[in-house]
């Protein structure tokens, strides 16, 4: 292009070109789209030819140095089926005029590092790469339904308002990245509801100021470990990892602009496209103001990948997805108060880490029964580990289930008998036979019926002669009975009568078996005290 001062224009433009620099002065559309089926999809293999191009160079002058408007208009970007050859490099650039590109198709990648704009949208646009690390804008970035080959960078990107990346599909770069935005900041939305992706995304310490919407988005990464991966990933409000109504997709093909706002959630038996990973999800050290929601989500994994949520921090942990069949889940560290789960969504023994998991409200969707909830706790804990059953009776007691909370502790107990030497086993399974630990005192009164019912009717039989002829009690064979099982109260039987043969091995079995479900009983008591 011949060499043109700001706001002068070039003396030669071809009429494409100069159909655009008029259009930029008043702020119109410069449609080139031929508005014949076929011909306008930008992501088809037809030729668009000479009629329909503009050099990227030219495009650079109008959005860097671009010409004055026309009295009482304001000067805009707004382009519909154009082609732009070349590589358009706005590095470093400041671009003040608002910028509109629907349905163009880019023969080479857009630079825009360290660049200033006011607010860029690019709809259904074919663009074989975008390469923004440092972006400032103080609106909105939005690439909805655009389909990049070569990936997305955004790292340490700076997007006033709003990010738009919803139905967009992002192929990875070299370096096996779909999108990479270390470091990214949104000040409002990140909407990217059924994006497509084929490799990495990278998230790493990205913030957004309101919500994170990724319905329907179906992220794969063969090639890798992680199809997302966003460790302390700040999200305001709400990480929106679900399935999305049939009936609720952002905006259709005719719509200048996406729509604003969060789609619905597919409800449950309903149409919708579930979000999909397929590959390993990272949201370690992540915080999230009010809920991550994982509603409808499916999981593909490989054995050794995870979805990784280690030490996160919600108010509402939605963890309602279907249960991976391979990889892990890793939840260990984290603190939510109010976990939404079900039966179904978490993976068998050996898959399962939840060491240190912290939660506070148990909100269950559907059926999920007691005996269910401590398969999980087997599932999680391959080796013994008296945490989780703890913190599961502490969140079941908080809410009044005292029977239940009983039951995970007597089967914390049970667990624990399995890891121990013979001796101290043999006298788990004596406390668990006789008075179940503690946790069902009733047991130990049943016993305890049943040893003095016995002994009086085994001593019922003796009229033993006293130790001292003038100083003894009237003989009573059942309160006899009951002095010996009892181990420290004196009712004043025991030590006034002589015994041999098998009635003193009768006597001595009694005091044993008292002492045993005094130990037992003295046992479980302190337990119920140190839960008190």
């Amino acid at each position: 292009m011949a060499e043109a001062r700001a706001g002068e224009e070039p003396e030669d433009l071809t009429a494409p070109e100069r159909r655009m620099w008029e259009a930029f002065r008043t702020g119109s559309v410069c449609d080139l789209s031929t508005r014949t089926a076929g011909q306008d999809d930008p992501h088809s293999d037809r030729v668009w030819g000479p009629g329909r191009s503009v050099r990227a160079e030219v495009v650079a002058l109008l959005l860097l140095h671009g010409p004055p408007p026309v009295p009482g208009r304001v000067p805009s970007l707004k382009l519909r089926g154009v082609r732009v050859t070349g590589r358009l490099d706005l590095s470093g650039g400041a671009v003040a005029p608002y910028v509109e590109l629907q349905s163009c198709r880019f023969d080479s990648e857009i630079q825009l590092s360290e660049a200033r704009v006011g607010t860029l949208r690019l709809v259904n646009c074919a663009v074989p790469r975008l390469e923004a690390s440092r972006l400032h804008t103080e609106g909105d970035l939005h690439l909805p339904r655009c389909r990049v080959a070569r990936g997305i960078r955004l790292t340490d990107a700076q997007i006033g308002t709003d990010l738009l990346v919803s139905q967009a599909v992002v192929q990875r770069d070299a370096k096996g990245r779909a999108i990479a935005a270390d470091g990214l900041s949104v000040a409002q939305d990140f909407q990217g509801e059924l994006l497509e992706t084929y490799g990495e995304v990278s998230l790493r310490g990205a913030k957004v100021g309101v919500s994170m919407n990724l319905r329907g988005a179906r992220l794969h990464n063969p090639y890798g470990r992680h199809a997302l991966n966003a460790p302390q990933l700040t999200v305001e409000r709400t990480l929106y990892l679900t399935s999305i109504a049939a009936d609720r997709g952002p905006g259709g093909s005719g719509s200048s602009t996406p729509p604003y706002g969060l789609g619905r959630t597919g409800g449950r038996g309903g149409h919708g496209q579930r979000f999909e990973c397929r590959g390993g999800l990272r949201l370690d050290d992540g915080r999230f103001g009010d809920a991550v929601d994982f509603h409808g989500a499916r999981f593909l994994l490989t054995d050794e990948q995870e979805i990784s949520l280690r030490r996160i921090q919600t108010p509402e942990f939605r963890f309602v997805g279907e249960g991976p069949e391979r990889g892990r889940v890793v939840v260990s560290g984290a603190k939510v108060v109010r976990l939404v789960d079900t039966s179904t969504s978490w993976p068998g023994p050996g898959a399962l880490s939840i060491e240190g998991f912290q939660y506070e409200i148990l909100a269950p969707r559907g059926h999920f029964p007691l005996a269910r909830r401590l398969a999980w706790l087997e599932a999680a804990t391959p080796e013994y580990s008296p945490e989780p059953y703890e913190r599961l009776a502490a969140v079941l007691r908080a809410s009044g289930e005292d029977a239940e909370a009983r039951e995970v502790l007597l089967a914390k107990q049970r667990r624990r008998r399995a890891t121990l030497p013979p001796g101290p086993k043999a006298w788990g399974y004596l406390q668990d036979w006789t008075v179940v630990y503690g946790y069902r005192p009733g047991r130990a009164a049943l016993w305890m019926a049943v040893l003095w019912a016995a002994g009086t009717l085994f001593f019922s039989r003796l009229d033993p002669p006293a130790l001292k002829e003038d100083e003894h009690p009237q003989w009573s064979a059942p309160l006899y009975a009951l002095d010996l099982l009892l181990p420290v109260i004196d009712l004043g039987q025991q030590g006034q009568w002589k015994l041999a043969g098998g009635w003193q091995w009768g006597a001595a079995g009694l005091v044993v078996m008292g002492w045993i479900l005094a130990t037992t009983v003295a046992a479980g008591a302190s337990r119920l005290l140190r839960r008190g």
